[in-house]
């Protein structure tokens, strides 16, 4: 069994057909074509943090006024593990539409805008020491994409959009988000502090600057000079950091290197939630072999 990268964009429990790089599609939009901007018009659009980035830039704006005044935050489970998703109108039209013209920030669009009809799956297959990267296609009764007279295959329609540098950037919080689901709901809820530090982290770019700018922050973890000057200046420096800050966090992974005295007082403190979530894993991923085995016992026994 495999687990699928929560809300990018599915929120089925259901696999849909996955489909590869090879795989070729019919698909061409165009501003000719009669449904043009009917996807913005009914935007549900999930932020990735590179999104986000990209964003804040284009607009000229901090990351956390853009949040306050371009995104609307949702619960990804039950944790309260924080999301956030492009804001529309009343009628459902994202903001940063431009009328007729389409999208008025196209060359630094999201994720999910730039996929569109493809959704990415991220996959991590029982005994895989990687994930594996999968799509599916999406079907919209009102997309004439689908009907244009252009094929290609998945990995050139990939490329004409320039997903590569998104999904590169992205990757290690796909990995969270999967690492997490992983452990179950309720195994190990984070701190409130913990869930705050990944909205930071992950989405208020600038505020998480300040953060590991503070003093305290640099009395609890070893970091060079040089580090800290890179933190400064790199947005996407920062966001991979906040990427392994996470994992050292929420999962005990020693990531970055800590003053002696703070790593031994946080080890002790949440070493029964670590274990806790470690016990968990394993107990996910038993449960997903015994259904699966019981699967295949079913389907052989229909077929005899």
């Amino acid at each position: 069994m495999s687990e699928q990268m929560p809300d990018i964009p599915f929120k089925s429990s259901i696999l849909p057909k996955l489909l590869e790089e090879d795989t070729r599609i019919r698909f061409r939009c165009h501003t000719g074509i009669s449904c043009f901007n009917a996807c913005c018009k009914r935007a549900d659009v999930t932020l990735a943090p590179y999104d986000i980035i990209r964003l804040k830039r284009r607009l000229g704006m901090s990351s956390t006024d853009f949040l306050a005044k371009h995104t609307v935050p949702f619960e990804m489970d039950a944790d309260g593990l924080m999301g956030v998703k492009l804001k529309t109108d009343e009628s459902g039209a994202c903001l940063l539409l431009d009328g007729d013209k389409g999208c008025g920030v196209y060359t630094d669009r999201p994720t999910v805008c730039r996929y569109y009809p493809l959704g990415l799956l991220a996959l991590h297959p029982k005994g895989a020491t990687e994930d594996q990267q999968h799509y599916s296609m999406i079907v919209e009764p009102h997309c004439k994409g689908h009907e244009e007279d252009r094929e290609l295959s998945i990995a050139e329609y990939r490329a004409e959009q320039g997903v590569q540098e998104y999904d590169d950037v992205n990757r290690e919080w796909y990995q969270l988000l999967l690492k997490k689901r992983s452990a179950g709901p309720t195994v190990g809820r984070p701190p409130i502090a913990s869930l705050q530090l990944f909205f930071l982290a992950c989405y208020d770019i600038d505020r998480f600057r300040r953060f590991v700018l503070s003093d305290g922050f640099k009395g609890t973890y070893a970091l060079d000079a040089e580090v800290y000057a890179m933190l400064e200046r790199d947005d996407v420096a920062l966001l991979r950091f906040g990427f392994r800050l996470l994992r050292q966090v929420l999962f005990g992974e020693r990531t970055i290197d800590e003053q002696p005295a703070a790593w031994d007082k946080r080890a002790k403190e949440r070493a029964p939630v670590w274990e806790a979530r470690l016990e968990a894993e394993k107990r996910h991923w038993q449960e997903q072999q015994e259904a699966r085995m019981r699967e295949e016992t079913t389907g052989k026994g229909e077929g005899a």
